[in-house]
């Protein structure tokens, strides 16, 4: 049986799928909170992001803008610093 893939790989996948949403909206504010927090990141904020950008494009940046409430499964840390993040100046 094959291992599952190790964070690093994880985290380039990760990045090319955040800066390529289909949308440059979508691309800046995915792809800038992923820039600018993921160095930091373990298991469970790599999985969360997982979770997040297998949602689409509309919801996630409803949620990030707070248009609409998030699931129940993204609340916590990395929603709340999804929302405070200053995307004009990063």
């Amino acid at each position: 049986m094959s291992q599952p893939p190790d964070i690093p790989t994880r985290l380039a996948r990760l990045k090319f799928r955040a800066w390529h949403r289909g949308t440059r909206e979508a691309d800046y504010m995915i792809g800038g909170f992923f820039d600018r927090y993921h160095a930091d990141w373990g298991e469970a904020e790599v999985a969360w992001f997982e979770a997040l950008v297998d949602e689409e494009d509309v919801d996630i940046l409803a949620w990030a803008f707070g248009t609409a409430p998030a699931p129940e499964r993204f609340h916590g840390p990395l929603l709340d610093a999804f929302q405070r993040i200053d995307y004009v100046n990063i």
